[in-house]
């Protein structure tokens, strides 16, 4: 039998405790043996309710635990590339929380390291794993929808918690970062391809300073295009359309799929607006936390390599750079 993963996790985010710690302690392959916070308390908190062996003050001093085999990082933006640079330096994988940097050329910078360690990085995308996107994918690659042209897709949120890191724009706070960053990475998982020109519009924050609203075309090769919106201050919403020469392909709940509950695809043909060529097709339950961190550890244990590695997040980093400069110009931008 193969020994599991000890994992390490950096901080105590909201999406650690949520999904992610969960998820690892109830994988094939791994189990979290170690949390640290720059508060011991709440290392020591997290600990005790996940069943951790291992609390501590400092994320160098976990860092250095010889009992740790990987790290997940999902510290605020800003601290993405230095602590997995750091990790790696002590000999640790990592499965870094998206966006993995905030900009290309720092991800470039955390690729080399990657490079010098020779160790697995990969951006915690963790929809690449759910059986929802990879049964959209084949749908459209068996043409059930046609040609492809476009793909329109919403995902927003209401916070105006002033101490909520998404609202911090000078740790790397946004919509973009937080939320957009997900229609750009499935738009390019599903068209297998990079877009050409990007163009936006960002509304911010006056406060915060942060992008609370922004909607981005983006030009891909044989005219094919994603438009999209994202928001951290507009009523919650999550959609996918993806429109073809003979068909249209729904993701009711893209993102966010429950752990415990089937998704479904929606297929419509396009013959009425009634629904008259509309079937939906299940799709069972998944917890695509926990296949992320299935998938990590086999790069880990047999060199597999990961979905989202670091040559496709900064693929996806060119885009989010590029946005920020049209929205900037008023101009169309090349990533």
């Amino acid at each position: 039998m193969t020994a599991k993963i000890r994992w390490g996790v950096l901080g105590c985010a909201g999406i650690a405790a949520k999904a992610v710690i969960p998820a690892i302690q109830s994988s094939r392959l791994g189990r979290v043996a170690a949390i640290a916070s720059r508060d011991l308390g709440k290392a020591e908190d997290m600990a005790g309710r996940f069943g951790i062996a291992r609390a501590y003050g400092s994320y160098d001093d976990l860092l250095a635990d010889p009992e740790i085999d990987a790290i997940y990082n999902p510290l605020p933006n800003h601290l993405h590339v230095p602590l997995t640079i750091r990790a790696l330096q002590q000999g640790k994988p990592v499965l870094c929380e998206k966006p993995i940097a905030l900009d290309a050329q720092e991800a470039t910078r955390l690729l080399e390291a990657q490079k010098a360690a020779g160790l697995p990085v990969a951006e915690a995308f963790m929809v690449r794993h759910h059986p929802q996107w990879k049964q959209a994918k084949a749908l459209i690659a068996e043409g059930r929808l046609g040609e492809v042209g476009a793909i329109q897709t919403i995902f927003s949120y209401y916070l105006d918690d002033p101490g909520n890191v998404r609202n911090q724009a000078e740790i790397g706070g946004g919509g973009l970062f937080d939320v957009g960053c997900y229609a750009i990475n499935t738009a390019r998982y599903l068209f297998e391809a990079e877009p050409l020109r990007a163009i936006a519009l960002i509304e911010r924050d006056p406060v915060f300073g942060t992008d609370r609203l922004a909607s981005g075309l983006l030009a891909f090769p044989q005219g094919r295009q994603l438009a999209f919106t994202c928001s951290t201050q507009l009523a919650l919403t999550q959609k996918i359309t993806v429109l073809g020469t003979r068909g249209r392909l729904e993701i009711p709940v893209p993102f966010n799929a429950p752990a415990d509950l089937p998704t479904r695809l929606v297929v419509d043909d396009g013959r009425d607006l009634d629904g008259g060529g509309r079937i939906e097709i299940a799709v069972e339950a998944v917890d695509q936390y926990r296949e992320q961190a299935d998938a990590f550890c086999e790069a880990v244990l047999f060199g597999t390599p990961p979905a989202t590695g670091l040559e496709d997040a900064i693929a996806n980093m060119k885009v989010i750079d590029a946005l920020f400069r049209s929205a900037a110009s008023g101009r169309w931008e090349e990533p």
